[in-house]
């Protein structure tokens, strides 16, 4: 990863947490956690050299943990936590590129806009990913590496309470991911957008 976009990431994230806690720092605050299934739908786009065409990147389904910490009556900072496996392969040639899991780390500070409504609470977010690339499982004599990414993310959803706490919760985000990727021993390489979107239905529980 270049140290670049490491620093805008990290001044990103101090950012994000710092506008929150400066500005309601003495209003109380309460922790939500929430358990999703989520659809990771990847948008992919990629330049490819030199043997042109695009990649296919295969749809995951696989349970999400995210961390909510209420700074304010309607603001909050969520640290979201997923990871993902994807078949990869190029297009139009069919050539198995193997699997490769995402794990993509996201901050993002979200504002409430009706945090007491006794049925109905919907939400924006706004942030910051840092996707770690691992688990590649290439197909012989095919090396595929990926390079870590930095990136933006956007979350609407909405919350629903049931009681006691609980609610049920519906999250949609635009993840915005790109890998540097090389192909040995073809001499391929690619800039790829993955750019997913990111489904989820699931259940809260605020303390």
């Amino acid at each position: 990863m270049k140290p670049g976009h490491l620093a805008c990431a990290a001044a990103a994230a101090v950012a994000f947490v710092s506008f929150p806690l400066a500005a309601f720092a003495e209003n109380d605050s309460s922790w939500m956690v929430r358990a999703r299934v989520i659809g990771v739908l990847p948008s992919e786009d990629a330049d490819i050299v030199p043997i042109g065409g695009d990649t296919d990147i295969d749809d995951a389904f696989v349970p999400e943990l995210d961390f909510t910490y209420f700074f304010a009556k309607h603001w909050a900072a969520e640290l979201i936590l997923a990871t993902a496996p994807h078949e990869v392969s190029h297009t139009p040639t069919g050539l198995d590129l193997g699997e490769v899991w995402l794990l993509p780390p996201t901050l993002l500070l979200q504002y409430h806009f009706q945090p007491d409504h006794q049925t109905f609470r919907p939400y924006l977010g706004v942030g910051v990913n840092y996707t770690l690339f691992y688990g590649v499982d290439d197909p012989a004599p095919l090396n595929v590496e990926y390079d870590n990414s930095v990136g933006f993310a956007l979350q609407a959803g909405v919350d629903f309470p049931i009681g006691g706490g609980w609610a049920i919760n519906a999250d949609v985000k635009k993840i915005f991911i790109n890998t540097d990727v090389t192909i040995a021993p073809l001499g391929v390489s690619a800039d790829v957008d993955i750019n997913p979107w990111v489904v989820g239905v699931g259940l809260g529980y605020r303390y």
